[in-house]
């Protein structure tokens, strides 16, 4: 059954800056508007982050010290389609055309207010919300494909990208048991089926992180020598 649901104001956005001061008060001007910031001084510390930790929106800064912020948009545009604001102390057209065509979504030229980067940012979300395909509720859990995240009993679970793609796989099919090698061709990009046992480590964080929410069920079934199921929902719901 589609369900909508209220979607708290807590996106997690990653900025890519090398001057702290810049983009502490970023993270400052972010978080007092409720969201959640995290910031990366290189291009190799933020693609670190990226890989890891689900991000719903990247601010990045052209001028990075070890690798240019195009190249860093490339990279991210060959996995995932997460807005992209570039921060940049260039005005000239060309850099802003170049921008624009490999991907980002906005294009901030520095100096700039951190209240106004904030403004496009909230209106940036509302534009998603507002063209946003009903969420997908299976039990309670609930699947917000927009936004890349998955939310438990309507709290938002705090999913690396990974453990994301394994959470949806299950919750889109209760009770259909999948092997590990199934699991990692649906999520890995380029599966390594002589990592199967990394699986395990990230269904273990997943269920962590389910039982801080509710210690009185374990959703996610272990069927031993073959791989994992969501547990069946009552009366069939889906």
């Amino acid at each position: 059954m589609m369900e909508l649901q209220s979607i708290p104001l807590n996106e997690r956005i990653l900025i890519f800056e090398d001057e702290p001061a810049i983009a502490e008060n970023l993270v400052y001007a972010l978080e007092t508007e409720g969201f959640r910031a995290q910031r990366a001084g290189t291009a190799r510390q933020g693609l670190e982050l990226f890989a890891r930790e689900r991000a719903d929106l990247v601010i990045l800064d052209v001028g990075l010290p070890d690798m240019s912020g195009f190249d860093v948009c490339r990279r991210i545009r060959a996995t995932s389609p997460v807005p992209i604001f570039f921060l940049t102390a260039r005005a000239e057209e060309m850099d802003r055309v170049v921008g624009l065509e490999i991907g980002a979504d906005d294009y901030i030229a520095k100096p700039f207010s951190p209240r106004e980067v904030t403004a496009r940012v909230k209106a940036l979300f509302r534009r998603l919300a507002a063209h946003a395909e009903p969420l997908a509720g299976r039990g309670p859990f609930t699947i917000d494909d927009a936004r890349r995240r998955i939310l438990f009993r309507g709290t938002p679970l705090d999913l690396s990208r990974y453990e994301l793609g394994i959470l949806k796989a299950l919750v889109e099919r209760p009770g259909v048991v999948f092997s590990r090698a199934q699991l990692m061709e649906k999520v890995w990009e380029v599966p390594d089926m002589s990592l199967e046992r990394t699986v395990d480590s990230h269904v273990k964080s997943i269920r962590a992180k389910i039982r801080a929410l509710d210690a009185s069920h374990d959703w996610i079934e272990t069927h031993r020598g073959f791989g994992y199921s969501l547990a069946e929902l009552p009366g069939g719901a889906s």
